[in-house]
C-alpha cells in the first residue's frame, strides 16, 4: 500500500500521475523526449535499456520491468536477455559503445560526480557522440528521479513480469504522453 492514499488502483508512476495530474504532462514529456524522440542516434531500445539498467541499480521493480520490457520489445529480445544485461552487461553481446554508455549510466546512478573523464573517453573511443553521452547522463539522472518518486511513495507494482512484457507493444505504439489514461 502506498504511503499516501492515491485514490486509484494504477501501478507505479501511473498511480502517482493520476493522483497529481498537473505533474503528468511534464514528467511524460520528459520521458517521451528522452526515450522516444526520433532526433536521436541512440535507438529507442538502447535508451530504454539505459533506463532499465539504472532502475535495476536503484532496485525499482516497477521501472526496471516496464523499461526492460520496452527495451526487449524494441531490441527484439526476451526479458531474460534484458536481465542478463542488467546483471552483467560487460559479458553480453552488446557493442562496445553501448557497454561504455551503460558504464557511464551506472556511475550517474551512484552520483553525477562519479562519472570520470576516462569513462567519457572510452565512450568516445567506442564511437559514442557527445550527444549520446549527454543523453545517457540525462536518461540516467531522470531515471534516478523517476525511481525515487515511485519507490519513495511505496507504489505497488504487478509481480507478474509478463504483465510488463505484454503491455510493451501497446506502450511502444502509444508512447508516454498519456500513460495514465491508457
Amino acid at each position: 500500500m502506498a504511503h499516501i492514499a492515491l485514490n486509484n488502483d494504477l501501478p507505479g508512476i501511473r498511480g502517482l500521475m493520476a493522483y497529481r495530474p498537473e505533474t503528468e504532462a511534464p514528467l511524460n514529456a520528459l520521458a517521451e523526449t528522452l526515450l522516444r524522440d526520433d532526433n536521436n542516434t541512440l535507438s529507442r531500445g538502447e535508451r530504454e535499456l539505459i533506463g532499465a539498467y539504472v532502475s535495476y541499480l536503484n532496485d525499482c521493480f516497477f521501472c526496471q520491468n516496464v523499461h526492460g520490457a520496452m527495451a526487449g520489445h524494441y531490441l527484439g529480445c526476451n526479458i531474460e536477455q534484458i536481465d542478463q544485461v542488467k546483471r552483467d552487461f560487460r559479458s553480453t553481446e552488446l557493442d562496445d559503445k553501448m557497454k561504455a554508455l551503460l558504464n557511464i549510466a551506472g556511475s550517474v546512478q551512484k552520483g553525477g560526480k562519479n562519472v570520470t573523464e576516462q569513462q567519457i573517453q572510452e565512450a568516445r573511443n567506442s564511437g559514442a557522440t557527445d550527444i549520446e553521452i549527454h543523453d545517457t547522463v540525462l536518461i540516467a539522472a531522470a531515471f534516478c528521479m523517476f525511481n525515487r518518486y515511485v519507490d519513495g511513495l511505496a507504489t505497488w507494482a504487478p509481480a507478474d513480469r509478463l504483465f510488463y512484457v505484454n503491455r510493451a507493444p501497446q506502450r511502444a505504439l502509444d508512447g508516454y504522453q498519456s500513460s495514465v489514461h491508457k
